[in-house]
């Protein structure tokens, strides 16, 4: 038994039970919980500084989730035999938990704080990422840290029809479709998943019965805070302030500021070069000597630019760019830029552009996957790429960072909906795209390029998927609100909500909504979500301008491929002895052959760019397995010879003994002169073997048969 142990139970619809524990483990933390279901357990720590770094004005947060291999009995893979940088996969759950947890610490606390999630025991039947928001929430509600929690996360699955919280992993592949819903008591804060072309009513009944889920998470949470006495939380003074500076820049610079936002200027540039003047203009009215906080005067203007933009779009209908609430920037495309790709397209949308490639593999350039609970193989994946040009910045390339694996896995989850089904499609997919300027909804410019790129490369997708960036900004006091399509960088950064939505002409097919306001309601998010099919139409109508469906015909110079179905005690006949048949084909014919046993079955399939390639490896693979019929006549090669006959290779990889009786028909009395190992002759297969399956063959039954000497 665990000393000093406080524990509380949540219980599932469907009887399972979820149990946060505190008190006995990581006790040195600020907060630390352990939370179970079934056998999966996860340690969830927090750790907060005191008082925030010199000039920090925000929350330098980070949230770490990590899997232990030892939680499912593995061994890590690699020469070091050791956990080392986060997953993708892991990545994707810490931006999960940070983007939920974020919103809920108040705005002015800027201490350095830690939140580490680990699997340290792990369920077959349970999966762990929607048990990590509620960990991380758990471990702030037994600390003194200060936040406006709790929340918790929970995943919300269609399974035949029915709404189902956290389902088992075999459940989930029934799903037609799956969100991670994060929220408070009150509000959601965070969605994010995937769907088969449904409807927004659909998706909205789904995040309210997640909801339903979170505020019972939320309740036990409450309770623990009180059982563990943690209801009062530390004091913190984490800004400085200076009234007088405020209510002087208030005074001269939001005039200027409404006047700047008013023009409406499209070209980002162009709009901080005019936001820089009046600011430059202020400080330089102060001069050098003044009483004022100076460290104050950036996040003060920041602050009444926010506002002065913020009630435009309120209080006039108006966007920083000129357009209209729903309306989509001008959008061009154009596929087969890259003469050397498989598949290719650009596509611009005002001032955000992807550049998207589309490269076809073999099973060989499949992905692997070797995590503690997620291994195997994937046949589709997509990269993006966001180097520092594209919004005119000087950055070291240093390999991807979690935003680009987030922004990257949202748009290859929107794609994988329309993929053809595997049988019909042989090829491993790697989609990349390279965000060449970006202001605003990157992502979604990945998916409409992603789309346009496969068609381009002749994968028969079942439609065309299209994105839209959707924002709001509301005042919870007059209760206005404006919801925006498509929009920018900076309105992203001025408003309320970031909700990108995915489909095609059918439905939804992922979705990635964040929220930075409290009790948004659920009409205000189905007008949101109807404003954004408007949008996403829209995309669609323009993309299909370019390309209206995918190619019929592969690129020249695009692997061509062809799969046959073969016997499964043949797979070794075609491999060879190790694996030397299979290589000297390839080598023969510069193709690439992928032998793979399924369903009790050898499916063989050969790629090649050149079809003469491929007919020769198709001819050598046919002769490897087709199989031997009594009273066919073959041509035959020696292979060695025996005192009683000699063994002839009469298929590829099929040898058959000639007796020294089937020679000729003449006796034979020895083997001598006869036959030269090399030597080519034609031989007929006489008989098989039942018991054994060795093959009988003989020469003089194609010989003439000599005549009887008539008797005297």
């Amino acid at each position: 038994m665990l000393p000093n142990l406080i524990t509380k139970s949540i219980k599932l619809e469907d009887g399972r039970e979820i149990i946060i524990e505190t008190g006995a483990l990581a006790k040195q933390a600020d907060g630390s919980v352990v939370v179970k279901m079934g056998k999966a357990m996860l340690l969830a720590t927090v750790v907060s500084k005191k008082e925030a770094g010199e000039g920090v004005d925000f929350l330098p947060m980070s949230v770490d989730y990590q899997e232990k291999f030892a939680s499912t009995g593995k061994i890590p893979g690699g020469f070091l035999k050791r956990e080392g940088r986060l997953s993708d996969y892991e990545i994707l759950i810490s931006r999960i938990v940070d983007r939920a947890i974020r919103p809920i610490f108040p705005d002015d606390y800027h201490a350095d704080t830690q939140i580490a999630i680990t699997l340290v025991s792990g369920d077959d039947e349970v999966l762990p990422d929607a048990l990590a928001g509620l960990a991380a929430s758990a471990a702030l509600a037994v600390s003194d840290i200060p936040f406006n929690g709790p929340i918790s996360e929970v995943r919300v699955a269609k399974i035949d029809g029915k709404l189902k919280i956290n389902p088992t992993p075999t459940e989930l592949e029934k799903a037609s479709l799956e969100f991670i819903v994060a929220g408070s008591l009150d509000f959601i804060l965070m969605v994010e998943g995937e769907a088969d072309e449904i409807q927004e009513e659909e998706m909205l009944e789904a995040m309210q019965f997640a909801h339903e889920e979170i505020k019972r998470h939320c309740q036990a949470q409450i309770e623990l805070t009180k059982l563990v006495g943690k209801e009062v939380k530390r004091e913190y003074t984490h800004e400085k302030s200076d009234p007088a500076l405020f209510d002087k820049m208030k005074a001269e610079v939001y005039d200027k500021l409404y006047a700047s936002v008013s023009k409406q200027i499209a070209n980002k540039s162009e709009r901080s070069a005019l936001i820089k003047e009046i600011k430059d203009e202020f400080v330089e009215s102060l001069g050098e000597e003044h009483e004022y906080e100076a460290s104050l005067i950036g996040p003060y203007f920041s602050k009444i630019h926010k506002e002065a933009a913020r009630n435009l779009t309120l209080d006039e209908k108006k966007r920083l760019d000129g357009r209209k609430l729903n309306e989509v920037r001008p959008i061009w495309s154009v596929v087969d830029y890259l003469p050397s790709a498989h598949g290719s397209a650009v596509f611009t949308r005002g001032e955000t552009q992807s550049l998207t490639t589309c490269t076809l593999g073999t099973k060989m350039d499949e992905m692997m996957v070797d995590g503690a609970t997620i291994s195997g193989y994937n046949k589709f994946y997509l990269h993006y790429n966001f180097p520092g040009f594209s919004t005119g910045e000087v950055k070291p390339n240093r390999g991807p960072g979690r935003r680009e694996v987030g922004h990257g896995n949202l748009a290859m989850r929107a794609l994988k909906k329309v993929l053809p089904p595997a049988e019909e499609n042989p090829y491993t997919i790697r989609i990349v795209s390279d965000i060449l300027e970006s202001n605003g909804s990157s992502s979604m410019a990945t998916v409409c390029a992603g789309s346009l790129a496969m068609m381009d490369a002749g994968i028969q997708i079942k439609s065309a998927v299209t994105g839209i960036a959707m924002g709001m900004i509301s005042d919870a006091n007059t209760g206005k609100y404006s919801i925006l399509s498509d929009i920018l960088g900076d309105e992203d950064h001025l408003g309320d909500m970031d909700f990108k939505v995915t489909g095609t002409s059918q439905g939804i097919t992922a979705c990635q909504m964040d929220l930075k306001v409290e009790g948004l309601d659920y009409s205000v998010l189905k007008e949101a979500l109807l404003q954004a099919k408007e949008g996403r139409l829209h995309i669609l109508d323009e993309i299909t301008k370019t390309l209206a469906a995918p190619k019929t015909e592969l690129k020249p110079h695009t692997p061509r491929s062809f799969m046959m179905m073969i016997p499964k005690e043949l797979i070794g006949a075609v491999i060879g002895p190790g694996g030397k048949v299979i290589q000297e084909i390839q080598k023969d014919t510069s193709t690439t052959i992928v032998i793979e046993e399924v369903d009790n079955q050898g499916k063989i399939s050969v790629f090649s760019a050149n079809q003469d390639n491929m007919d020769a490896a198709i001819s050598r693979i046919k002769a490897i397995v087709a199989q031997p019929e009594i009273g066919e006549t073959y041509t035959g090669k020696v292979k060695n010879i025996q005192p009683f006959g000699a063994f002839v290779e009469f298929m590829p990889g099929k040898d058959g003994l000639l007796h020294i009786s089937e020679i000729k028909w003449e006796r034979v009395e020895s083997m001598d002169g006869v036959l030269e190992p090399g030597e080519e002759i034609m031989v007929k297969l006489i008989d098989i073997d039942k018991k054994t399956g060795k093959f009988k063959l003989s020469r003089k039954a194609l010989l003439p048969k000599p005549e009887k000497p008539e008797s005297k």
